[in-house]
């Protein structure tokens, strides 16, 4: 039997106001893999276009479909592909999303839609005037 140990793995980099202020590994979730799967085989399932935050606490899970209690969605501010990684830049204004932000999801929808990772992390405050940046990396090993 032959096995090359083909994986997914996520790392993402939380920044406020230009500065990290987190960066961690992230769960590609079982969504997250059959949507890769899907994709092998043709594109019935759109690409990755939004990046959610919130407020739970539940640790990500293979079987989450969407975030413990989502705040706020954006679309991507951009996607870059580079050997086996895909990078995807999600930012939040001055004024959006405004709370202790606790966890993070990739989708492709602007509401639902299937969910690629999610990430539970320590509390990160983003007041009225901050802005808030995450760069997700996904990498194919």
């Amino acid at each position: 039997m032959i096995q090359d140990g083909f994986k997914l793995t996520g790392n993402l980099k939380i920044a406020i106001n230009d500065e990290v202020v987190q960066e961690l590994d992230n769960l590609v979730v079982d969504d997250g893999k059959e949507f890769v799967a899907s994709r092998m085989k043709d594109t019935t399932k759109a690409a990755m276009t939004h990046m959610a935050v919130g407020t739970g606490s539940s640790a990500a899970a293979g079987g989450d479909s969407a975030l413990g209690s989502e705040n706020d969605r954006n679309a991507l501010t951009s996607t870059t592909v580079s050997t086996n990684t895909v990078q995807y830049v999600g930012t939040w204004a001055a004024g959006d999303a405004t709370t202790g932000i606790t966890e993070a999801g990739l989708f492709n929808a602007s509401s639902s839609g299937d969910m690629l990772a999610r990430t539970v992390f320590s509390t990160v405050n983003k007041g009225a005037s901050d802005s808030l940046t995450i760069t997700w990396t996904i990498t194919v090993s």
